[in-house]
């Protein structure tokens, strides 16, 4: 006698929408923002893909919910550790399938890295077995005009690869552009994706001086704009062209600083599930890890939500880093709470309710940038190659900054 089987659960026609865009494009505002247009009566689900091991974008959304109504509604799933589009399949249908089974969400919204290949993911959303679960609506992708600018970004193939795949871009950042610049890439989008329309970011609450001819605000028509694509169906999921990907090549280490113990990083494959780490225990902190992918190094650290750094010494330490490309974290500090989020182009720290642990995570360059490496404010900390980094060191300098409490 056979066992009766239990009855899976089918989902149909979940609407998705792919958020895409270069690294420190500004995709967690636009999903932000896209949250925020959330009906009161409806569940979401998003996730994200952090390239580095150490989650930061989906513990700062988490926590940003104001009550406990917000968290019952949004459900918020990590995956980190690389690129879930990456090589294998894996990653992204277990992701999403515990999204759907554990959520019933109504709508799915997933934010991939932005060194991420937007047209492999496509392909992968794009198999017979998403056909039928999920509805693939619009591909928002995310450019910014401040990267725009610079020929190393406009050049780079992974910077176009995000526009050709788009359905829609939203261009932020673009306020020192003057207009025959803004013409200028207007064009250069043409060219790389005539299809795509175009929405121009605003970031600021508008005034009342600040309308449009219709008495519209400008921020409101934004808003708008932005969340009508949550309906519309993509046009570009149908280009399913596979692009080869090299398996990322990692490596971990045990570390030891002055006076703390920092435990090594897990273990991980291609992708881990943040949810995965949560076990992770303040005895077991601090812990880094760093590890190479693709043509980029990149080191995390966690610490205990007890240490406080100094938020000067911080800064300075992070700025003389070598060759960095993204600095992220949400970090315990003399100032309190700050979130982090460093770009070649821009430096922004605001301040973040408390959280669980410290998290840092930083990308640098694999090159010799010794003639190029930002010079610190603080001799202190003098630039290193990014060929020859001593984790030790740098795990030793991080140490030093704790403010130890007096008894």
């Amino acid at each position: 006698m056979s066992l009766p089987l239990k009855p899976s659960t089918i989902f149909q026609n979940i609407p998705c929408t792919l958020v895409t865009g270069f690294l420190g494009a500004g995709k967690t505002t636009v999903i932000n923002q896209l949250l925020a247009t959330k009906p009161t009566d409806e569940r979401w689900a998003l996730l994200i893909n952090e390239f580095g091991r150490i989650g930061i974008d989906g513990a700062l959304l988490a926590s940003s919910q104001d009550n406990t109504a917000e968290q019952d509604s949004i459900a918020i799933r990590e995956v980190s550790g690389g690129c879930i589009c990456c090589t294998s399949q894996l990653p992204l249908q277990i992701a999403i399938s515990r999204l759907l089974s554990d959520h019933h969400p109504q709508r799915l919204l997933i934010e991939p890295t932005g060194l991420a290949h937007p047209r492999e993911l496509i392909r992968q959303l794009s198999a017979p077995h998403w056909q039928t679960a999920l509805k693939m609506q619009a591909v928002i992708t995310v450019l910014s005009g401040v990267q725009w600018q610079q020929v190393k970004y406009r050049t780079h193939e992974g910077f176009q690869a995000h526009v050709r795949d788009a359905d829609v871009l939203v261009v932020n950042r673009y306020d020192q552009l003057n207009a025959s610049e803004k013409q200028a890439l207007i064009e250069w989008i043409a060219m790389l994706n005539s299809q795509t329309s175009i929405i121009w970011a605003v970031s600021e609450p508008m005034t009342t001086d600040t309308t449009e001819a219709s008495g519209v605000g400008l921020a409101e028509a934004y808003a708008a704009a932005l969340s009508t694509q949550l309906s519309k169906p993509s046009q570009v999921i149908s280009a399913q062209r596979k692009v080869a990907i090299a398996r990322p090549q990692r490596s971990t280490v045990s570390l030891r600083p002055q006076t703390n113990s920092l435990a090594m990083a897990p273990s991980a494959s291609t992708a881990i599930d943040e949810s995965d780490t949560q076990n992770i225990t303040d005895t077991d902190l601090p812990y880094r890890y760093h590890e190479n992918q693709q043509d980029l190094t990149l080191a995390g650290w966690r610490l205990p939500a007890s240490y406080r750094l100094n938020a000067d010494d911080l800064q300075n330490w992070l700025l003389a880093l070598p060759n960095w490309q993204r600095i992220k974290g949400v970090v315990h500090t003399s100032d309190g709470w700050l979130q982090i989020n460093f770009t070649p182009d821009s430096l922004t720290t605001s301040t973040v309710d408390a959280q669980p642990d410290s998290r840092l995570e930083i990308i640098l360059q694999l090159e010799d940038i010794s003639d190029t490496a930002v010079e610190a404010t603080d001799p202190q900390y003098p630039p290193k190659s990014s060929t020859a980094i001593d984790w030790e060191a740098c795990d030793r300098e991080l140490m030093a900054m704790v403010i130890v409490n007096p008894l």
